[in-house]
């Protein structure tokens, strides 16, 4: 009995070191992150990239994104409910971060979308229709023209919009700030140049409140 109760305590012990470990290494990282994005602030933003919400807003949230990224897409809804949520206090800038194959011909679109004023209605169509043309061993991007098509959206007007060299150039730029600030996953958040603390829905949500609290008293 003796001998089961050292076991359970030693098991007890370890995971205390573990978590305390584990919290350590967070705080580390987060301490690092804040560091740099202090030192290189000005790649976060660019006069180039999509914005939603109020642009005079107090409060910006900066999003690395891929079209192809599940978990981009699953943060869209929450991303949207916190514009409405603080209206006129949040908006939403968007970096390119395409890590996925074919994420760059998505992005074609996408910036053809925003010279007609359609870019947040495309981006929520690649959005929803992201398992069927998105597939990470096979991506189609080209499919999301059909996709455009039967949603009724004026694909000859989009296509004559496209411009390779531009989104190209516009790419290498949110890439390269991406390695500046060591993005290396889609979706990253920063919010008024804070990373999350860690990722997850709550902690943006906490960190956006916070955010808007201290900018709006």
């Amino acid at each position: 009995m003796k001998h089961t109760s050292k076991i359970g305590l030693a098991a007890v012990l370890m995971l205390v070191l573990f978590a305390g470990a584990a919290f350590y290494y967070d705080q580390q990282q987060l301490a690092e992150k804040t560091a740099l994005t202090t030192t290189h602030h000005a790649a976060l933003e660019k006069f180039h990239s999509p914005r939603l919400g109020n642009a005079n807003a107090k409060v910006t949230i900066v999003e690395f994104m891929d079209p192809s990224c599940e978990a981009c897409r699953s943060f869209h809804g929450l991303i949207q409910e916190t514009l409405e949520k603080y209206p006129g206090k949040v908006q939403l800038v968007m970096r390119y971060a395409t890590f996925h194959h074919g994420s760059d011909k998505a992005v074609e679109i996408l910036e053809a979308a925003r010279k007609v004023g359609n870019f947040e209605k495309v981006l929520e169509l690649m959005y929803g229709t992201q398992q069927g043309w998105a597939s990470h061993h096979n991506p189609q991007p080209e499919l999301i023209w059909q996709y455009l098509e039967r949603f009724e959206f004026d694909v000859p007007a989009l296509r004559q919009h496209i411009d390779p060299q531009a989104t190209a150039t516009l790419l290498a730029i949110d890439l390269a700030d991406a390695k500046t600030l060591k993005v290396n996953k889609t979706p990253t958040f920063f919010v008024n140049g804070k990373p999350l603390p860690s990722f997850g829905y709550v902690q943006f949500q906490q960190l956006v409140a916070a955010e808007v609290s201290a900018a709006y008293p």
